[in-house]
């Protein structure tokens, strides 16, 4: 089955041009013919059974499709770090399950009032952090998918469902939808609610999206995103910034020529594109959040790790004996520092008249082995500084692995962002 775009989706199933038991019957023929080998969600029994008496009642509920809301019948992935009722959430983790649940995410909620039905949980690493699940990239099962969205990414990827709920406290979307080929989107810091999900780093952590393209992403967005301004409408082109320095030359060879030949693509499409010097800082910048992140995962785990220190994996370990290090009054200083990068970055965009800002959205493709989920580092500097940014996918490598373009916009652009990126994905 050819996954269908969300917006093509969505519409046909609130108009009942498509029935959803007839959706339903395909959408199971293609979990079982592909969830065996990318494990993309925690298992579940009697899943589809759920799902078609959930259906009913929908369909019970709103027997008029002109009073269907917009997401009726789309099937949703949730992070297993999302609460969800019904639904135990375990986070990817060895702990006991009955200390881990809370109320329902206020983002599951918000997709449920928008129509949505839940597909089931969604592998996650341990706590969102570097321990890695079962999960396999879609494209090449030798390959991570990435993480720490890694089930939500794949499960979008492999045409299981449409939309897929995660976070990123580094970057756990932008990375993943990238490894697997898919539009994933980070909001601007707290504009999707954090409510209902586990934390790694509150100072850091995004609620986010995968969708299969940038009008999926919108579509989602509208429901999700706090004061979403549906009118917002984009009547010229965004000029773009490559953000030249320290932090771009840590893409690999590969992805830069590939990211160079994209930008090339894009100027002859009539897009102004201008390189800017911009982070000449970026190894302190990185050296602050990675110190945020360990100092604010230990507060989180500060009960629960004295007690279960051996059922954790060993990178989240070393994570919180790290954190445990460091001071409140260095946390602090640390903290600060996410403002101050997001208004320089703001100040190099209007005194050169950027829109966004293109990157790599990875340091490469996928890499092998399930061992790791890859290196966030081209995401950092954008969850940082709460700045909104997306992946667009931009093409394969020579192995047929996805590589992908990152788009960030100024802080509380998300509607311009999505315009945009609806944008230049039509002219990739």
């Amino acid at each position: 089955m050819i996954p269908p775009t969300l917006p093509q989706l969505a519409a046909t199933l609130r108009a009942g041009e498509l029935l959803i038991a007839d959706y339903f019957a395909r959408l199971e023929s293609q979990f079982d013919s592909r969830e065996r080998d990318v494990i993309a969600f925690v298992p579940e029994e009697g899943r589809f059974d759920r799902l078609r008496r959930e259906a009913d009642s929908l369909l019970a509920r709103y027997p008029d499709p002109k009073t269907r809301p917009p997401l009726f019948g789309v099937p949703i992935g949730v992070k297993d770090i999302f609460h969800a009722s019904g639904f135990t959430t375990r986070a990817g983790s060895k702990l006991p399950p009955e200390i881990l649940q809370g109320a329902e995410a206020e983002s599951v909620t918000a997709l449920k009032n928008a129509g949505a039905l839940v597909l089931g949980k969604t592998v996650t690493t341990e706590f969102a952090y570097f321990g890695p699940g079962p999960t396999r990239n879609p494209h090449n099962p030798a390959h991570t998918p990435g993480g720490s969205s890694s089930g939500s990414a794949a499960a979008v990827a492999a045409g299981l469902c449409p939309l897929a709920l995660g976070t990123q406290t580094i970057g756990s979307i932008v990375r993943p939808a990238s490894f697997c080929g898919v539009f994933g989107f980070k909001p601007t810091y707290e504009r999707i609610s954090r409510a209902g999900v586990i934390p790694l780093s509150p100072s850091l952590d995004h609620v986010g999206l995968f969708a299969t393209d940038a009008a999926g992403a919108k579509l989602a967005a509208s429901a999700l995103v706090r004061g979403w301004r549906s009118e917002i409408g984009e009547a010229r082109r965004p000029v773009l910034g490559i953000p030249e320095g320290p932090y771009l030359n840590r893409a690999s060879a590969e992805m830069l020529d590939h990211f160079r030949a994209v930008c090339q693509r894009l100027t002859q499409s009539g897009f102004v594109v201008k390189s800017v010097e911009a982070m000449p800082d970026f190894d302190a910048i990185r050296e602050r959040h990675l110190l945020i992140t360990a100092a604010e995962g230990a507060r989180v785990h500060v009960d629960w790790f004295p007690h279960y220190r051996d059922l954790y994996h060993s990178k989240t370990v070393e994570l919180l004996e790290r954190g445990r290090a460091v001071s409140d009054e260095a946390l602090a200083a640390a903290r600060r520092g996410c403002k101050q990068l997001c208004d320089e970055l703001h100040l190099l965009m209007n005194a050169h008249g950027i829109d966004l800002w293109v990157a790599p959205s990875a340091v490469g493709p996928a890499p092998k082995g399930l061992d790791s989920t890859g290196d966030p580092v081209m995401n950092l500097p954008w969850t940082h500084a709460g700045m909104p940014s997306c992946n667009l996918p931009s093409g394969r490598n020579t192995d047929g692995l996805p590589l992908g373009l990152q788009l960030a916009a100024r802080f509380n652009a998300d509607e311009h962002l999505l315009a945009w990126a609806a944008e230049i994905e039509s002219a990739l």
